[in-house]
């Protein structure tokens, strides 16, 4: 554990030195435990049901978060925070790499997958902490975009390049657990690298300290959970927190499964390095899309207009999974524009979720209250995908992605509880 650095000087850095960097590294570790993991226990063989429940699981971390995150205020400094998390996270990757060749591999690493999801999670509360301290309030606003494009960079460059990796040293090694192995050891030494280069070259702002709490403390800790769950409707807007993705939940835990596996069984039977290239890389980019046209539209007519359109143009592409099934196409052109046109309708959609959270959030306690949201959000992710691998290994994917677009009901009826209470102007730029 490297030691605390409150104590050197303050120095002057650039943002651009830093901000790309830190949330590059934010994105990495996510990636790997909700995607990466899902396509790594396929290649070695691991059956849907057990896939979905276990890696369903490691999003506890992102679910609980809010609980301790006034921790990271308490202790140290959130640089100290980032760094020794960083360097976790390294040895993390590496006991992965460790585990993989063993007997014992699903079981070693899925521990080790918790600890770095818990690891990830804590460290998504210092750096956008850090984030806030070490940027005036215009530069903050400025760099917003920066932070989007290089988080969705990591996305792109684990489920797209790493998957591709992967699936290109299978072939050459012939052996599935080594390549995976060369996987991680190389995540290893990028993340020890990045946690290295970061302990010189995040700043030292002078706001960057740990608080002394007391009793008033222990109050106002709780007060902000009371003052959530007293909200006006608050029932509502847990329903919609939870269910909003309800299908998609279910769906995505399942879509490199289906991709991997063999036509026989009911999937497309593409090789890892096209899962890479059509889920890890176009699909991304489709949903990247999606996101930032929702958010611009949202900025012209209010979330209140958008919020029924959105929500079809989420849940309405799933037929493309349904098709697929139904219809196994042999071009893996037929399959990218598919999972694009589902992965921009997601994207599209999902901007109405965000919005939606930063509605709730509203109040003298938001940043708070907009992580309890989050970890909803989580929740609402966790418990459909744990079932999800059962289901479609008991009825197959045809009817797996029948009972999909059937879970879209609880999606509408939820937005239906919600809509007329959002504000007309809510979410309009010039508002």
């Amino acid at each position: 554990m490297p030691p605390d650095s409150s104590s050197q000087p303050p120095t002057s850095r650039s943002p651009w030195a830093w901000i790309p960097t830190l949330y590059f590294a934010q994105g990495i570790p996510y990636v790997v435990v909700m995607t990466l993991s899902v396509v790594l226990y396929k290649n070695l063989g691991v059956s849907n049901t057990d896939i979905a429940l276990y890696t369903s699981w490691l999003y506890l971390p992102w679910v609980i978060k809010p609980l301790w995150s006034p921790l990271v205020d308490m202790f140290r400094t959130k640089r100290f925070w980032i760094v020794t998390l960083q360097f976790a996270i390294g040895l993390a990757f590496a006991l992965v790499a460790l585990t993989l060749p063993g007997p014992k591999f699903f079981q070693l690493s899925l521990a080790v997958f918790w600890l770095m999801a818990f690891s990830s999670a804590t460290h998504d509360i210092a750096a956008d902490g850090f984030y806030l301290l070490a940027l005036p309030t215009g530069q903050q606003a400025a760099f917003v975009g920066v932070r989007s494009t290089f988080y969705r960079l990591a996305t792109l460059s684990a489920q797209g390049g790493l998957v591709y990796l992967a699936g290109t040293l299978q072939e050459k090694t012939g052996n599935v657990a080594h390549a995976w192995s060369l996987v991680f050891g190389l995540l290893a030494a990028v993340f020890i690298a990045v946690a290295a280069y970061h302990w010189f070259a995040l700043p030292k702002p002078a706001a960057d300290r740990a608080t002394v709490q007391g009793g008033a403390f222990v109050r106002e800790f709780f007060a902000v959970f009371v003052d959530f769950f007293r909200k006006p409707g608050i029932g509502a807007t847990l329903a919609f927190l939870l269910l909003y993705r309800f299908a998609e939940s279910q769906a995505l835990k399942l879509v490199s499964p289906f991709l991997l596996d063999a036509r026989d069984v009911g999937g497309l039977g593409l090789t890892t390095q096209s899962v890479g290239i059509v889920y890890g890389t176009v699909g991304i980019v489709a949903l990247t899309l999606g996101g930032i046209l929702g958010g611009v539209i949202i900025a012209q007519r209010g979330l209140k207009r958008m919020l029924w359109p959105m929500i079809f143009a989420m849940n309405t592409p799933n037929v493309a999974f349904l098709l697929l099934a139904l219809f196994p196409p042999t071009s893996l052109w037929l399959v990218s524009a598919a999972l694009a046109v589902e992965q921009f309708g997601y994207g599209f959609g999902f901007a109405a979720y965000l919005v939606y959270m930063m509605l709730v959030a509203e109040g003298p306690h938001k940043t708070a209250h907009y992580a309890i949201c989050t970890g909803f959000m989580a929740l609402g992710m966790m418990l459909p995908g744990m079932a999800a691998g059962w289901i479609q290994d008991q009825i197959g994917y045809v009817n797996f992605f029948w009972w999909v677009l059937a879970c879209t009901i609880p999606s509408f009826a939820s937005a239906a509880l919600v809509v007329g209470k959002i504000p007309e102007s809510f979410g309009k730029k010039n508002a």
